[in-house]
């Protein structure tokens, strides 16, 4: 059987009147000014800074995002005009690794876990990896996330970013036999994310995964 990737039972509950528009659709009138959730969630000091996805070896701050070469999470989106806007989409991408690299590692106290989320998205990836390694499971193929949009709250330190996720290509892998459990792609495979990176007050450079809002078997993802 497949093993979801992400799944939204562990996911942090929400609430309509907390949602943003669908992902990608060109009909979100949002400004700046709009409220974010989870905007005023408090940060945790990481070991480490961090940048974009890199090796140790390639990053000056020496968070290793990098994952197994059968683990493949594709970003397939365009960066936002905005400084923060587009430095915020790059740590939220490092967030999602971060949690496959925790798989992959076999804990939750991976120095790139700690360096890019806090408050509930750190819960989030600590359930997340934890669920599959308890199991005795990881993961294997690739994981596409697209149709991304960002906004930011007022004063620039909160950024929303929504996006999609097709999952139809990753895989539940046994860790003891290496055997990879496939399924029929499906409307399982499809979930809509949207994450809140805050900013770390001492660090222009980090944006840490504050909460983080699921929507599975997301039609407006197919």
């Amino acid at each position: 059987m497949k093993r979801r990737s992400l799944p939204v039972a562990a996911a942090l509950a929400t609430t309509a009147a907390l949602l943003l528009t669908a992902c990608g659709g060109g009909d979100d009138k949002s400004s700046d000014n709009d409220k974010i959730a989870g905007a005023e969630q408090g940060t945790e000091k990481p070991k480490k800074s961090a940048e974009p996805a890199g090796t140790a070896k390639d990053r000056p701050d020496g968070v290793d995002v990098s994952l197994p070469k059968d683990m493949d999470l594709v970003f397939d989106w365009d960066k936002p005009e905005k400084k923060n806007e587009a430095a915020a989409m790059d740590d939220a991408a490092n967030y999602i690794r971060a949690i496959y690299r925790g798989v992959d590692k076999g804990t939750t106290k991976d120095a790139a876990v700690i360096a890019y989320s806090t408050g509930d998205g750190l819960h989030y990836a600590e359930t997340q990896i934890s669920s599959r390694v308890d199991d005795g499971w990881t993961a294997t193929g690739t994981r596409r996330h697209y149709q991304a949009t960002t906004r930011s709250a007022p004063g620039g330190n909160s950024v929303e970013i929504a996006f999609c996720v097709d999952s139809s290509k990753f895989y539940g892998k046994e860790v003891k036999t290496g055997k990879v459990h496939t399924t029929k792609p499906s409307i399982a495979d499809f979930d809509h994310f949207k994450i809140i990176m805050v900013k770390f007050p001492t660090s222009d450079k980090l944006w840490q995964a504050s909460k983080v809002f699921v929507e599975e078997e997301a039609v407006k993802c197919q």
